[in-house]
């Protein structure tokens, strides 16, 4: 194989072998004339770089949620306490609310959770009534035995 000197001080500088033509293994190779990129054309990896993101020409956007977690309980007592929570951090806990609060924010938000939310505040009240009776009772009962003992 024949090579010429400067090829060979080539191979020697860089430690790589000389191959057919004159060529190194591994070095640059110029392609013909006539298939060079030309200056003003950007590479396919020019190209690459500067399409990052989404796509010009769509409209989707990035919709940003925000988790907030609204607790309300009641007990049968007709007691009702909120709790709200942002993500997993406590914002208010405990929180005594009237019945009628929730009546009115149930039915402002939707039909579907009034309705249940009603009942329950009505099965309350009802409770409550026949608790009302049951002491309006029992305080006619001791005014009676306070009278006989007075007389």
């Amino acid at each position: 194989m024949t090579v010429d000197s400067l090829t060979q001080q080539r191979d020697d500088a860089t430690g790589t072998e000389p191959v057919g033509n004159g060529e190194l293994a591994g070095g640059p190779t110029e392609a013909p004339a006539d298939q060079q990129p030309e200056a003003n054309e950007p590479s396919a990896e020019d190209q690459a770089k500067t399409k990052r993101g989404r796509p010009k020409g769509t409209s989707a956007k990035k919709t940003r949620t925000v988790e907030l977690t609204l607790t309300v309980t009641g007990t049968a007592d007709g007691e009702w306490q909120a709790e709200l929570k942002h993500g997993s951090k406590w914002v208010a806990r405990g929180l005594d609310i009237p019945a009628a609060a929730v009546s009115r924010a149930a039915k402002e938000l939707h039909v579907d959770l009034s309705g249940p939310i009603d009942d329950v505040i009505n099965a309350a009240r009802e409770q409550q009534q026949a608790k009302v009776a049951q002491l309006e009772a029992e305080l006619q009962q001791a005014k009676q035995a306070l009278a006989e003992l007075e007389s």
